[in-house]
């Protein structure tokens, strides 16, 4: 990776880092808010296959959200109780911003993209796939968020056009016969010290326990 692409998702990152120690649990603060490293990587993994311009895109996203006193972490959480806690969030949904019709369009179509991208990616790293998060909203309990709820509620926190643009990098990648979350999961695994996705399959196949989770 560039070293100006680099700098610049951890600047993306660490403005989130700062959001996130914001964020209020039921059960008090939580063992991944002290855990800047694990999320770091996993923040960075996301972004790693993203074009630069869109990278610049979402930190504008983060320093206006900054500037209108808005904190993009807690209300992604607060979106995904719309599935896992859906009375508290009848409850809170009047106090966070509105989402329109055309939002709710983009971020599913977005969603319905990267659905097929997680499944593909499970058949193949099947036992990694099984160390995070279930995959689907159908999945979801007050204990247990889905890779799909996730990555919804973060999308209803962007701006149309942050989704727009985002939605057109998603297609491209489609065309182009690339997975995301493979590519992203890669970079993860790499990070934590494999040298390839087949490689922690087999390392993870053989032992249980989670890894990379960010809350």
């Amino acid at each position: 990776m560039k070293e100006e692409k680099k700098y610049l998702i951890d600047e993306v990152v660490r403005r989130e880092w700062n959001m996130f120690q914001k964020v209020q649990n039921e059960g008090g603060r939580a063992d991944c808010q002290d855990d800047w490293p694990t999320f770091h990587i996993m923040r960075e993994a996301q972004y790693a296959p993203w074009p630069e311009p869109l990278i610049e895109n979402m930190n504008i996203e983060l320093m206006c959200a900054e500037e209108q006193g808005r904190n993009l972490m807690i209300e992604k959480y607060a979106r995904m109780m719309a599935s896992t806690a859906p009375e508290q969030y009848r409850e809170i949904e009047p106090h966070l911003p509105e989402i329109t019709g055309e939002k709710h369009t983009l971020a599913e179509e977005i969603l319905c993209i990267h659905r097929d991208w997680m499944a593909e990616h499970a058949a193949a790293f099947p036992a990694l796939t099984a160390r995070g998060r279930v995959l689907y909203t159908s999945q979801d309990s007050e204990w247990n968020t889905s890779s799909e709820t996730y990555l919804r509620g973060e999308l209803l926190t962007w701006s149309a056009s942050m989704l727009k643009g985002y939605l057109q990098f998603v297609r491209n990648c489609r065309t182009q016969g690339r997975n995301l979350v493979t590519e992203q999961d890669e970079y993860a695994v790499k990070a934590y010290g494999y040298d390839s996705l087949e490689d922690a399959e087999k390392f993870y196949g053989l032992r249980q326990g989670k890894y990379g989770e960010t809350c």
